[in-house]
């Protein structure tokens, strides 16, 4: 064959029309599997590229779709919260799956960037990750509803909330880690972290495992709930405002695996054996959990399947689908920090 070869040459060699051919390349589902596996392995013998520039003059999109990281405050430069990073990954793949580039980006609240992006064309949608406080952006979110924008956020999941959210079955994840504490002996529960609306994540943490303690006939020390934001300095400080209430407790449930971290060490350096005197445990499975001593029992949050889950409903939303918020389940993972008290 001389010459560049075309998605007609394509559609020739494997008896199909051109528009089947269009629409195999970008693994669209109108295309059955079998068909769209013959019609790549012809494409790659004729060594076809796909003009995406020409592509996306025909479609009016981008091909590309961004990636808005609010930046957490961490111990490292990267601001970045580690239980994001495999999520990252797994988004990138997705996207490279679906023939789509991924625009990643720092974003600061203050700035326009519900205006941005797909607007300018720089993108076909918006994937938002990120905790932050909720109230702060939640007008934004509804700003890019109304405006008609494709996004998708991971998140809490709630009644009425503008646009659509990926996110964990957190309610259930704080009730099966405090009722394993329970479980294992322990009746006075401490629970660090944000418990109000402007986390909702940490704050169905939170009530899951109000909710363990009470079906266990235990009460609810309101005393010994701390707030902290998700790093281990934070943690460490809440650690040490909660030694010095005087109130009782045998175990610490911390909203995440950071936060952990930082009361592992305040606990320790003040003498307590860690689980003989206190329990610890966190939420999110981030691979350092696995490797401090003793190794951390938390709550996993699936983070491959959510990229995944994240990518294939932001391109149903850019493809005018039917989409649905998502919860995800949560899986407890028991390792050293919370063995049975005597």
């Amino acid at each position: 064959m001389k010459g560049k070869a075309t998605s007609f040459d394509i559609a020739h060699h494997a008896g199909v029309s051109q528009s089947t051919v269009s629409r195999a390349l970008r693994n669209s589902p109108l295309v059955n599997e079998e068909t769209r596996a013959r019609i790549h392995a012809i494409a790659k013998e004729l060594n076809y590229k796909v003009d995406k520039n020409a592509s996306n003059l025909r479609s009016q999109q981008s091909g590309t779709i961004a990636l808005l990281l609010f930046q957490d405050p961490t111990s490292d430069d990267s601001q970045i919260n580690p239980f994001f990073l495999s999520m990252l990954g797994s988004i990138t793949r997705a996207c490279t799956q679906k023939g789509y580039d991924l625009l990643v980006s720092f974003q600061e609240l203050e700035d326009d960037w519900h205006a941005d992006y797909e607007d300018c064309h720089k993108a076909d949608g918006i994937i938002l990750l990120g905790y932050g406080d909720y109230t702060d952006y939640e007008e934004k979110l509804i700003q890019l509803e109304s405006q008609g924008t494709h996004f998708v956020r991971w998140g809490a999941v709630k009644e009425g909330q503008p646009g659509i959210s990926i996110g964990c079955d957190n309610f259930q994840g704080g009730f099966d880690v405090t009722q394993h504490l329970i479980q294992s002996g322990r009746k006075n529960i401490a629970f660090i972290g944000g418990a109000s609306k402007h986390c909702p994540e940490f704050f169905d943490r939170y009530n899951g495992s109000c909710h363990a303690i009470e079906k266990a006939g235990l009460k609810v020390n309101a005393k010994l709930q701390i707030e902290a934001i998700t790093t281990e300095q934070s943690g460490y400080a809440a650690a040490l405002q909660l030694l010095a209430l005087k109130q009782p407790f045998d175990a610490v449930f911390c909203a995440s695996d950071l936060i952990a971290i930082g009361v592992v060490k305040a606990l320790r350096e003040r003498g307590m054996e860690i689980p003989t005197d206190i329990a610890v445990v966190g939420y999110d499975n981030i691979p350092l959990s696995e490797f401090i001593r003793p190794t951390l029992t938390t709550v996993q949050q699936d983070t491959k399947l959510a990229g995944e889950v994240l990518v294939e409903t932001l391109l149903d939303r850019i493809n005018e689908k039917q989409v649905e918020t998502t919860m995800l389940p949560a899986k407890l993972i028991v390792r050293e920090s919370c063995g049975g008290k005597n």
